[in-house]
Order: structure tokens, then C-alpha cells, then sequence
């Protein structure tokens, strides 16, 4: 809903920002709950303490179908949208964390081995760190203003060059993204001097949506090289 907001004077772009640092916010909060995690499953493997197989049976077992109904939610929606890919790691590591209360439940409950139980919260929490720690990175990448996937700017440059009559030179190229979905360039291009201005600049743009599915790039045309 925040980043749907439209842009306003002191905010030029959006708001679309907002769910890229929901999303490192989220994967942060999970790689912190990581930690809370290993340290409670060693606590008890070391000082082991008694488990109610039964009541750990019912309450995980609610947990996982409520979760399961979560998942589905977050899985209408865009696969690509970062803040999603963030909300869903969340609600696996939940889901996660209810199969194996109830493998550790089942095991308990016919067995009587408690160890079982912070031993399988070991192996949930490596599978959400893997998870948490992509989220993470992805979305550190984009509010520190990477180059998003696919978008160098050594092979606009080259692709500009080679693909468009009149295009002697691209320089200052600069990419970044304001979320995953919404990739931006900016760059210079020194033409030459017969050429007409419009007409490449209308050249260039195209070129950028159509082989770098880039539909916002800002672009200045230059006659001389820029020193």
C-alpha cells in the first residue's frame, strides 16, 4: 500500500523504495531469529528439558495449516516482487518450524527422545538463513544503487554503439532500480555532427525498452566529447 502511493515534491519517484527496505528489514529479522534459534537448540541439547508431545502435536499442527494458507496468499501474488519474496521467507520459516514440531511431536510422543526436537530446529534454521540471507542481500544491493541483473553499463554502452547509426560514443552510464521490477538509466551519448539530435534520442530510448526492458532512462546528447 505505501509504495502504491504517488510521488509528491519532496519524494520525485514514490514511494516504491518502501517495500525494498521492508524486505531488508524482514530478512535481517529473520536472520536475527536464525541466531535466537541455534542458540536455544544448543542451550537444550546441552540441558535438555521436559516437551508435552502431545499439546507440541496440536499447537504445531494448527500452525502449519495456518501457515499453509499464508503461503498460498503471499504466492498470488508477484513472484518478483521483492518484499513478497521477504514476507514469504517469514511465513516458510513458520511453516518450517511447524513440520518439524510435529516430526519432533511424532517422535517424542513414541519414543520419548527430546533431543530430536532442538536438533531439527538446527536444520529449519539453516534452510530460513539461506533463504533470509538471499532476501538480504538482494535488497541491500538495490538501496545501495546496484546495477540490477542484466543491466550493465559496459554492455549499453557497447549495444548502443554498435546498434545505432550516428552513436560515436556512450559514456557516464549509470544503472540502479528503484525495487526489482523498476530498473533506471541515465548516460551520455556524443553523436556525430550530422546527425540529428531527435531522431537519436528517440533511437536510444527505444533501443533501452526494447533490448534492456528499460522504459525510464534519462539521456544527453552530445556533439563534442565531454571533457
Amino acid at each position: 500500500r505505501l509504495s502504491r502511493r504517488p510521488a509528491d515534491p519532496s519524494r520525485s519517484y514514490g514511494y516504491h523504495r518502501g517495500e525494498v527496505l521492508a524486505a531488508f528489514v524482514n530478512g535481517i529479522a529473520m536472520m536475527g531469529l536464525v541466531i535466537w534459534i541455534v542458540v536455544e537448540a544448543v542451550q537444550r541439547l546441552f540441558a535438555p528439558v521436559e516437551v508435552l508431545g502431545g499439546i507440541m502435536l496440536w499447537i504445531a499442527v494448527g500452525g502449519l495449516l495456518v501457515n499453509c494458507a499464508a503461503f498460498w496468499l503471499l504466492h498470488t501474488g508477484s513472484s518478483e516482487n521483492l518484499n513478497i519474496r521477504g514476507a514469504a521467507v517469514h511465513v516458510a520459516g513458520d511453516l518450517l518450524g511447524s513440520v518439524a514440531a510435529i516430526v519432533a511431536a511424532g517422535v517424542i510422543i513414541w519414543t520419548g527422545w527430546t533431543p530430536i526436537d532442538p536438533l531439527l530446529s538446527l536444520v529449519v534454521a539453516l534452510l530460513v538463513l539461506r533463504s533470509a540471507w538471499f532476501v538480504t542481500r538482494q535488497s541491500a544491493h538495490i538501496l545501495m544503487e546496484g546495477a540490477p541483473q542484466g543491466l550493465q553499463p559496459a554492455d549499453i554502452k557497447r549495444d548502443l554503439v554498435e546498434n545505432i547509426t550516428g552513436v560515436e560514443d556512450v559514456h557516464h552510464v549509470h544503472t540502479w532500480s528503484l525495487n526489482q521490477e523498476r530498473p533506471l538509466v541515465t548516460l551520455h551519448a556524443r553523436i556525430h555532427q550530422d546527425a540529428n539530435p531527435d531522431e537519436l534520442l528517440k533511437a536510444v530510448n527505444r533501443r533501452l525498452e526494447e533490448r534492456f526492458n528499460v522504459d525510464h532512462a534519462t539521456v544527453q546528447i552530445e556533439k563534442t566529447a565531454c571533457p
